[in-house]
């Protein structure tokens, strides 16, 4: 993968953009070394064209005190095809830059073990990268990602990615329930104060609530029964640190975990090309 920067961009110290595309929105982390500066998000729309981003991501960027000039790098994972190009090219014409697009050919120093790596999101081994990175030198990790849906990878003592799970997210199940079920109102995610709910409201903020706490716990000691080490638990996504809060499993939750494997996937390449 070409990864080009301007010889001009030399006034200010280094700034690499890290984006992650994922179904229902799209996160922007600025970092400076090994440190994030500012972090926004806008929601995926397929539509959005890269002039429409270039603006939109210009503004967010000067609101965090970073001009576009400063971007020297740009580091990207997309689950959403036409949103990725769209983002590519904004990379081109606001930044100057050929982005890191992480898929086949990138060097991720995570060996693959599942039957096609290429089924696998880019975002999952990239949040397999970092959480490994994290962790106890010789421990392997369980990462849950609470997106458009809830996933669960599993990395090894070795740092081998072996796979993982796939479960309906919190926000499109609630969704779910709200638009198949008639008399059933739209409520918000959010703990309640009992698991028994008093009326309908409540009950069905307690089910959907406490019933992925449970989801999440009961994976992560299915997960740990079939494997012969003692992994580390690491939440990230939208709801991780709302989740984590009740979960008896969870023992980490760090909400930039995908941008900071994309931090160091961007590291370990251009390391490779110097």
């Amino acid at each position: 993968v070409a990864m080009s920067g301007s010889p001009s961009k030399t006034t200010a110290p280094p700034h690499l953009l890290t984006i992650d595309v994922g179904n229902t929105h799209i996160t922007f982390g600025v970092y400076q070394g090994p440190h994030i500066i500012h972090d926004f998000r806008l929601s995926t729309d397929h539509h959005r064209t890269a002039d429409e981003y270039r603006v939109l991501v210009k503004a967010l960027l000067l609101e965090g005190g970073v001009d576009a000039d400063d971007v020297t790098d740009v580091a990207l994972a997309s689950v959403v095809p036409e949103a990725g190009r769209a983002l590519i090219g904004l990379s081109s014409t606001l930044f100057g830059v050929q982005p890191l697009v992480i898929g086949p050919g990138v060097k991720t120093g995570m060996p693959i073990l599942v039957d096609n790596p290429r089924e696998v999101g880019a975002d999952r081994i990239v949040n397999g990268v970092a959480a490994y990175e994290r962790c106890k030198p010789g421990q392997g990790v369980i990462v849950v990602d609470f997106g458009t849906a809830t996933t669960f990878d599993v990395v090894t003592p070795r740092g081998e990615y072996v796979g993982g799970a796939i479960a309906p997210g919190v926000a499109i199940s609630t969704e779910a329930l709200f638009l198949h079920a008639a008399k059933l109102p739209r409520v918000a995610i959010e703990k309640p104060e009992s698991v028994i709910g008093r009326n309908t409201s409540q009950s069905m903020k307690s089910g959907i609530f406490f019933g992925y706490v449970a989801l999440v716990d009961g994976m992560i000691e299915r997960i740990r029964q079939e494997v012969d080490f003692a992994p580390a638990t690491i939440a990230t996504g939208g709801l991780a640190a709302a989740i984590a809060t009740s979960s008896q499993a969870v023992t980490e939750v760090d909400e930039n975990l995908t941008l900071d494997g994309l931090r160091l996937i961007h590291e370990r390449n251009r390391a490779s090309t110097q």
